[in-house]
Parts: structure tokens; C-alpha cells; sequence
């Protein structure tokens, strides 16, 4: 397993400085955040940063934000049988019969019936967070659905589609997690086009929420956020509408406000602007819906405000909202994750390192492979075992469980 994380941000950070013969200041100037930002960063006195800030020094630099940041780049070894492999993964997505015209499917397609339910199966283990199954077991499906929309016709061929579609996008959101944007990107693609032959109007609209995603990770927050509201400009649904309906849109309005509160606080209106109206989505939809494996509902858009609050460098604010969230067990294992991972940057933005580290060991509770991947995760217990003053303590068990350096 290779993670990118050998040198710590401001490492990284000065060395792509170097590299673009850039003084700090020029930087500072170029990226729009302050020169002490900078030297905290560079001389190891801050070991993370916002989200927002992280993307104007990529911008800066001409690099993607995950050059900053280091992460997976790619699976975990497994020692039960598990074999996830990255390049599985390129091949599924990429295949090279499609280049060469060969028949890329020799044997019988799976039923229809198994092939949603091999869906259905790989979605739960990646609600779970369980990298490594994804890995293994993703490749299969989608040469399984490929398979099947060649063979099949009529209604079969277009369910093939709709499970292709899906799986193309959680392999694209695999892909992002290791680093592998581009990657990502040409699964999106394929799954684009698999929507569109499918027999669900709704393919594309979730589609987009993960194009904007990727394109977030990217540190391309403009075309996430434009992506993301045409979608949801599209839908146009009203506060009668279907709960599918509302969902889906809620789903799009909350990716645009990820990307929008990342470019910084002149975007802050607009983000609370986006916040309303999917707060509003969700009180008509009642409780939260699981819809193509994502949450949305009152305590999905509770957790989310904690995010954007958490973003804003807001952060009592943020702590005292996470103590209204509602029914937080409700969500899946890796959106619980996510909030507890929040929560504890908030608590040590406060300094409040105990409270930080409790967050951290709840949120490895609900997702602990979730957790050896997520590369906010990893920097927030960097920068805590930084602080610890023990030799031995919860926070240095934690980084030792996630196989930090240093």
C-alpha cells in the first residue's frame, strides 16, 4: 500500500514553490491567503489548513488539490482473500477490447436478478466504507453489466444499463478516493452514457452529484458548483413533489454548496442561500431517504451544515450544531464517520485535543478501514499526535492504527 504522505503539506507545498520559483510572498499573493498562512505551513507549524485555502495554494501552484494533500494511491493489502487491485479496476473501466473490436464477453451474462443484487451488495460495502471488498469485487460487476447489456434486449438491456451506470459510479468514486481523478473522470463518462441508455430518468441527476464531486476533489470548484445547480435547475421540483424528486435535488444542492464554501468567504451568502433550500427539501421530505446509496433528509442536511460551518472556521458554531443533529445513527457507517471527523476538527481549531481525539475514536468505531483512507482524517490525527505531549496516549494508538509515519 502506498500513501502519499511521507512529507507532511507544507513539504510538499514548498517544494512545488520551489519548483514554480516562487518566493512566499509570491505565492501568498498568487493563491489570495496571508504569507504568515505560508510559512506556518511550509515550516511545519501548521500541519493542515482549510479546504478553501488548500485549493487557492493548488490553484496557485498548477497542481490538483490532492498534490497538497497525499493520499491512498492505492488498496490496502488483505490478508482474507481479498485481492483489490487498481489496475482491475482501470482495465474494468477502460477495457482494451474496446480499442481493438474483440469480443470482450466469452462467457453466459449473469441473470438480471443477479446482477442487482450484485449491486445492491457492492453499494452496502461501500456505505460501509470497506475499500479493499470494493476493490475486489467492483471489476466483476461491471464486466458482468457490460456483459448483459450486449446480450440482452428490450427492458433487460436497459436494467443492464441502469446497474452499468451505477456501477461506473462507484467505481468513480473509488478512483477519486486513491487519487486517480482522471480515472475517475472516464468512468464518468461511460457512466453518463450507460444512464442515458438506461430505463431511469434519475441516473444522470445522481451522476452529476458524483461529477461534481470528483470535480471538487480536483480543486475545480467552479465547474462543480455549475454542474451540480444545472442538474438540480433541471429538476426545478416543488415542495409536493415526489420524495425521490426532492431528494435527488437536495442531494445536488448540498454538492454545490461543498463546492461553493471552498472558494472561500465571498461565496459564504450563496452556500447559505443553497443551505435554505436544501434544509427546506428536506423538512418536506419528513426523515432522511437512502436514494442511490446517498442520504438525504433532515439529519444528512444537519450534518452537512456542521461541514460548511466546520469550513467557515465557525467552529463553536459547528460543535453546538452537531449536538442538534438528529437521529445521527440513522446515516451510513462513512456519513457518520465524516461527521465525528468534523466534529473533531472543530473541537481542535478549539484546542480542545481530548474532545477532538473522543471524536476521532468514534468516528474509527463506525468506518475504521474508512478511516486509514480518508486523508482529512489522517491530517487532523497528524496534527494531534503533533501536540501530545505523552509518550503514550489514544491519539498516538490511533495514528500508530493508521499507519502514520513519524
Amino acid at each position: 500500500m502506498r500513501y502519499e504522505d511521507e512529507t507532511s503539506i507544507g513539504d510538499r507545498i514548498g517544494r512545488l514553490r520551489t519548483r514554480r520559483e516562487l518566493t512566499q510572498e509570491q505565492l501568498a499573493e498568487r493563491a489570495g491567503v496571508s504569507v504568515d498562512t505560508v510559512r506556518k505551513l511550509e515550516q511545519n507549524r501548521r500541519l493542515t489548513a482549510r479546504l478553501s485555502t488548500l485549493n487557492q495554494l493548488a490553484r496557485a501552484l498548477d497542481v490538483e488539490t490532492s498534490a497538497l494533500i497525499g493520499q491512498f494511491t492505492t488498496f490496502e493489502a488483505h490478508t482474507d482473500g481479498v485481492d483489490p487491485s487498481v489496475l482491475a479496476l482501470r482495465q474494468a473501466v477502460s477495457p482494451v477490447s474496446d480499442l481493438l473490436g474483440e469480443d470482450p464477453d466469452p462467457e453466459d451474462p449473469p441473470t438480471m436478478g443477479a446482477l442487482r443484487a450484485s449491486l445492491h451488495s457492492t453499494e452496502r460495502i461501500r456505505r460501509e466504507g470497506r475499500m479493499g471488498e470494493i476493490g475486489a469485487l467492483l471489476p466483476q460487476l461491471i464486466r458482468d453489466a457490460r456483459a448483459a447489456s450486449r446480450a440482452y434486449n428490450g427492458p433487460s438491456q436497459a436494467t443492464a444499463f441502469a446497474v452499468l451506470a451505477e456501477a461506473y459510479q462507484v467505481a468513480a468514486t473509488t478512483l477519486t478516493a486513491l487519487g486517480k481523478e482522471d480515472a475517475a473522470f472516464t468512468a464518468m463518462e461511460r457512466a453518463t452514457d450507460a444512464a442515458r441508455r438506461s430505463d431511469d430518468p434519475h441516473l444522470e441527476a445522481i451522476g452529476a452529484s458524483t461529477l461534481a464531486w470528483i470535480f471538487t476533489k480536483q480543486g475545480r470548484l467552479e465547474d462543480a458548483e455549475q454542474v451540480a445547480l444545472r442538474y438540480a435547475d433541471h429538476m426545478e421540483p416543488g415542495f409536493r413533489s415526489p420524495p425521490l424528486e426532492l431528494s435527488l435535488w437536495g442531494i445536488l444542492l448540498l454538492r454545490a454548496a461543498t463546492a461553493t464554501v471552498r472558494q472561500g468567504e465571498r461565496k459564504y451568502d450563496r452556500v447559505d442561500e443553497l443551505m435554505r433550500m436544501a434544509t427546506g427539501a428536506a423538512a418536506s421530505i419528513g426523515r432522511d431517504r437512502l436514494d442511490y446509496a446517498t442520504p438525504f433528509g433532515p439529519t444528512n442536511t444537519g450534518v452537512a451544515k456542521v461541514n460548511f460551518l466546520v469550513e467557515m472556521e465557525r467552529s463553536q458554531e459547528a460543535i453546538t450544531t452537531a449536538r442538534t443533529v438528529p437521529d445521527v445513527q440513522s446515516l451510513p457507517p462513512t456519513w457518520r464517520a465524516r461527521f465525528h471527523v468534523d466534529r473533531a476538527l472543530a473541537y481542535a481549531d478549539l484546542e480542545r485535543d481530548e474532545q477532538a481525539t473522543g471524536a476521532l475514536l468514534t468516528a474509527e468505531r463506525d468506518a475504521p478501514e474508512w478511516m486509514r483512507y480518508h486523508g482529512t482524517a489522517r491530517r487532523i490525527v497528524a496534527e494531534l499526535r503533533g501536540r501530545e505531549r505523552r509518550r503514550t496516549s489514544p491519539v498516538i494508538e490511533l495514528a500508530d492504527r493508521l499507519h502514520l509515519d513519524g
